[in-house]
C-alpha cells in the first residue's frame, strides 16, 4: 500500500506542483493570502472535500475534511509569503522578480502543496474503501505575521482530531523533536506634545524620547532574564523626519519569548512596567496593544517515531547534475561554516557521522535522511504549531528544499522554491505525510500510545497566549 501511496502522488505530481508554483507566484503577505486561497479551495472542491470557510472568523483560513468518522487526522499547511523577498527562480544571484516586491523565503508555497498531496492521497485511499476515518486539510494563513493557527486553536480548531501532521522546508530530511519557544508580539504606541525644539522645547513631549528609554530600561532587563528567553525590538514611527521638532508620536513592536507562555507572560509584564515608567520620566502616554503570541510546541515521540521510519521508508529524490549544479550555485553564495545537526540534543557519534555524511559541513545537498534523537531541547524560535500541539498530539519534520544551511528569509529560498530540485523535495514530503497518516489510520494502538503520552505533557493545560478579544487582521501593525 505504501508503494501505491508513493506511485499516486508520482501519478499527480504535475498538479501538485502547479499548485506550489500558483501560491509561488502569488506571494501573499499574512492574512492577505486570497488569490492563494482561492487556489486551494477550487481544487479541493473538485477532489470531493467538504469546505469550511473563514475559521474562527480568520478570512484566509479554512478546513477541507473528506470522510467520516474516527479517528480524524489533521494535515496543517500555510500559505503565506515574506515583504520584499521577491526574487527571479532558478537563478544563483540576487535579482528582484518585481523590485520591493515580496517572495516566498520560507517555503511556504512547497509547505501547502505538500500537504495538498497527503490529504488528496489520504482521500483516494478513503474512497477506495481501503481506509476508514476523516482527513482534515486545514489551511492555517499568517504564520509569519499573525500566527494564524493560535486564532483557530483558541475557538477550538483541532481539539477534535486524533493526531495532527505535518512538515517545514528545510535543509534537511528529519523529524522535528523538542519544543520552541512561546512568544507575545506587542506593539507600544507613545503619544505627546509638539513643539519647537528651540523656540519652546519646554512645552514639548517627546514619544521618540519615552521609546527610546523604553529600549534603554529593557537592555539593562536582559541580564535579569533567564537563559531561555529572549526579547527583540523594531521602531515602526519615530515621530517624523524633522530634528527641530519635538516628536509627538512613536511606536515600537517587542517580540518576548519564553520557555511557556507563563513564563513569556511574566516577562512581559517586566517589559509593559518599563514602557509605562519611560512615559513616567517623559510626560507621555502609551497604548499597548497585542499583535499575535504564540504557544511553545509539545513533543509527542511516539508520533515522531512513526514519522522517521517513513521519512526513511519513502524513496528520497534522486537529484539530476543539473540539479546539483544550481544547489551548488546557491550553496557557494552564502558563508556556510555550520554542520547541520550540531544542536546539544546530538551526541558526539550523531554529529561524528553527520561530518562524515556532509563532508564536514561542504556537501551543497544533504540528500540523507537524520537520525531521530528524541530530547526536551529547545529552539529559541516560535511557530504556532505550537498551539496546536496543546490541543492534540502533533509531530512534524523537514525536508530539504533547499541547499544545506540555506540562511533563512532570503533571496536564495525564494530563488528555489520554484525549482525541479524543491518540488522533487516536496513531493517526497507529502509521499511521508501520506505514508504517516495511512499508519495512524490503520493501527489504533499508535494513537492510543500517543495520546497517552499526550494525556502526560499536556496535563499542565493549554494557557492561549493570545488577548479573548483580540482579532487577526492583516494591518495589526
Amino acid at each position: 500500500m505504501k508503494q501505491s501511496i508513493y506511485d499516486y502522488i508520482q501519478s499527480r505530481a504535475d498538479d501538485f506542483i502547479a499548485v506550489s508554483d500558483r501560491i509561488w507566484e502569488f506571494a501573499e503577505l499574512s492574512l492577505n493570502e486570497y488569490k492563494s486561497v482561492a487556489c486551494y479551495l477550487d481544487f479541493l472542491r473538485k477532489e470531493g472535500f467538504t469546505i469550511r470557510e473563514q475559521v474562527a472568523n480568520v478570512p484566509t483560513a479554512f478546513a477541507a475534511s473528506y470522510g467520516s468518522g474516527s479517528p480524524r487526522i489533521g494535515i496543517l499547511a500555510e500559505y503565506d509569503a515574506l515583504s520584499s523577498l521577491s526574487q527571479r527562480a532558478g537563478v544563483a544571484e540576487k535579482d528582484p522578480l518585481v523590485p520591493g516586491g515580496h517572495g516566498h523565503g520560507c517555503g511556504h508555497n512547497l509547505l501547502g502543496a505538500g500537504s495538498l498531496a497527503a490529504a488528496v492521497t489520504i482521500k483516494k485511499l478513503i474512497e477506495l474503501g481501503h481506509l476508514k476515518g476523516t482527513v482534515v486539510f486545514y489551511g492555517c494563513p499568517g504564520e509569519e505575521g499573525c500566527a494564524g493557527k493560535s486564532f483557530m486553536a483558541r475557538d477550538g480548531e483541532f481539539r477534535d482530531l486524533d493526531a495532527a501532521i505535518t512538515w517545514h522546508p528545510g535543509d534537511t530530511n528529519e523529524v522535528t523533536t523538542g519544543s520552541n519557544a512561546a512568544c507575545l508580539q506587542y506593539l507600544y504606541s507613545f503619544q505627546g506634545q509638539t513643539a519647537h525644539a528651540a523656540g519652546d522645547p519646554h512645552l514639548g513631549r517627546s514619544a521618540l524620547d519615552a521609546a527610546e528609554l523604553m529600549n534603554v530600561g529593557v537592555q539593562f532587563l536582559r541580564e535579569h532574564m533567564r537563559k531561555c528567553e529572549s526579547v527583540h525590538y523594531s521602531f515602526l514611527d519615530v515621530g517624523g523626519p524633522s530634528p527641530n521638532v519635538v516628536q509627538p508620536t512613536a511606536s515600537v513592536l517587542y517580540m518576548v519569548r519564553s520557555d511557556n507562555v507563563r513564563n513569556a507572560k511574566s516577562l512581559l509584564e517586566r517589559v509593559h512596567n518599563i514602557a509605562r515608567g519611560a512615559c513616567l520620566m517623559t510626560g507621555t502616554e502609551v497604548s499597548i496593544r497585542q499583535v499575535d503570541g504564540t504557544a511553545s510546541t509539545l513533543s509527542n515521540t511516539v508520533l515522531e517515531k512513526v514519522i522517521h521510519k517513513n521519512l526513511e521508508a519513502a524513496p528520497l529524490p534522486v537529484y539530476t547534475d543539473d540539479e546539483l549544479a544550481f544547489a551548488e550555485a546557491i550553496h557557494n553564495t552564502y558563508d556556510c561554516r555550520d554542520l547541520p545537526g550540531t544542536a546539544p540534543r546530538f551526541d558526539w557519534k550523531v554529529k561524528q557521522q553527520v561530518k562524515e555524511w556532509t563532508n564536514n559541513g561542504q556537501k551543497a545537498v544533504n540528500d540523507f535522511v537524520m537520525p531521530y534523537v528524541p530530547s526536551d531541547y529547545m529552539s529559541a524560535g516560535s511557530t504556532d504549531v505550537g498551539d496546536v500541539s496543546w490541543l492534540t498530539p502533533t509531530a512534524q519534520f523537514n525536508a530539504a528544499t533547499w541547499p544545506s544551511n540555506c540562511p533563512g528569509h532570503s533571496w536564495q529560498m525564494v530563488s528555489t522554491g520554484k525549482t525541479v530540485f524543491a518540488h522533487e523535495a516536496m513531493l517526497y514530503a507529502g509521499c511521508v505525510l501520506a505514508m504517516t497518516a495511512y499508519d495512524l489510520m490503520t493501527d489504533p494502538a499508535i494513537l492510543t500510545e500517543a495520546r497517552a503520552e499526550f494525556s502526560v505533557t499536556a496535563a499542565g493545560g493549554y494557557d492561549c497566549p493570545l488577548e479573548p478579544d483580540l482579532v487577526a487582521e492583516p494591518a495589526a501593525i
